[in-house]
C-alpha cells in the first residue's frame, strides 16, 4: 500500500457500562485508559442510570468521547437475540435509550456525540433496510447531529447519509468476517478471536490495507474509521492495549472520530 493512503489516525472504541445493578461486566476503568471512544449501554440490553453516570464521568476525566449504545430490550439475552419488533417499536425503544443516554451524559457534564447500535440490533441493521431505517429515524428525531457508528457497507450507513447525517465506519478487532462483509456467527468456531498480539497484528494489517481480512483468505476493501474491542471479552484490556501499541508504533494515532 502507498504510505500516503495509510490513515494518520483511527478511533479505538469499546462497549462499556454493560453491568446492571450489583452485576459487573468487564473492567471499564481499565479499558477507558486505553480507548478513545466509549459506547455506553442505555439500560435495555444492559446498564442502568448509575452505571451510565459513573461511566460518563470517568470518560470525561480521561478525555474519552462517549456515545449511546442502544440495543433490543433483552437483559437476559444481552441484546444478542433478535426480538420480533415493528419498525415503530424499534424507533421508540431506540429513541428512549438515546434520550436517556443524552440526559445522564449531560448530568455528568460530558455530552454524547454519537450512537452505536448494539448486538443483534446492529447486526440486523446491516442487512434489513426496515430495521436500519427505524434506527436512523429514531436518532434523527432525538438529535440529528449525532454521528452513527456502524458497519460501512450496511443499510444504516446508506440511509443515514441519504438523510444528511454523519457516519463513521466501524470494524471489529476480535471478530471474523465472511467474504461479503458480514460477521461470522458467534455459534461457529473461529468467529471470535482471542490472542491479543495476533489480533493487534491483524488490525494493523487491515488499517494499512484499507479492508478486512476474511475467513476465505481474501481482503475485502472497507472504510475503517473506528475499531471495536469488546469490553466483555476475556483479555479485552490486553487486546486493546496491544492494538493501541501496534498502531502508535506504526505512526497511526489513536484518536476519537468525534
Amino acid at each position: 500500500m502507498n504510505s500516503a493512503s495509510i490513515p494518520r489516525s483511527v478511533d479505538l472504541n469499546s462497549d462499556l457500562g454493560e453491568g446492571f445493578g450489583a452485576w459487573k461486566m468487564g473492567d471499564d476503568d481499565a479499558i477507558l485508559e486505553v480507548v478513545s471512544s466509549a459506547n455506553v449501554a442505555c439500560g435495555m440490553h444492559a446498564g442502568d442510570p448509575h452505571i451510565m453516570a459513573r461511566t460518563f464521568a470517568r470518560a470525561k476525566e480521561l478525555g474519552v468521547a462517549v456515545g449511546a449504545h442502544p440495543g433490543y430490550p433483552d437483559l437476559w439475552g444481552f441484546g444478542r437475540r433478535e426480538l420480533p419488533s415493528s419498525e415503530a417499536e424499534i424507533e421508540q425503544f431506540v429513541a428512549y435509550q438515546v434520550g436517556a443516554a443524552m440526559g445522564v451524559a449531560e448530568l455528568a457534564g460530558h455530552p454524547i456525540t454519537y450512537v452505536k447500535p448494539h448486538g443483534a440490533l446492529g447486526n440486523l441493521s446491516q442487512v434489513d433496510a426496515g430495521v436500519a431505517g427505524a434506527i436512523v429515524r429514531a436518532i434523527a428525531a432525538v438529535d440529528r447531529t449525532l454521528v452513527l457508528l456502524t458497519y460501512p457497507n450496511g443499510h444504516a450507513t446508506r440511509i443515514a447519509k441519504e438523510l444528511g447525517m454523519r457516519t463513521c465506519a466501524e470494524i471489529f478487532a476480535d471478530r471474523a468476517y465472511t467474504a461479503d462483509g458480514r460477521l461470522v456467527s458467534r455459534k461457529l468456531p473461529g468467529a471470535v478471536l482471542h490472542e491479543p498480539e495476533e489480533v493487534a497484528a491483524r488490525v494493523l494489517r487491515m488499517v494499512k490495507a484499507g479492508g478486512v481480512e476474511t475467513v476465505e483468505g481474501t481482503l475485502l476493501p472497507m472504510e475503517i474509521g473506528s475499531i471495536c474491542v469488546h469490553g466483555d471479552s476475556p483479555g479485552a484490556i490486553q487486546m486493546a492495549s496491544a492494538i493501541r501499541t501496534r498502531l502508535t508504533d506504526a505512526g497511526i494515532a489513536v484518536k476519537a472520530f468525534t
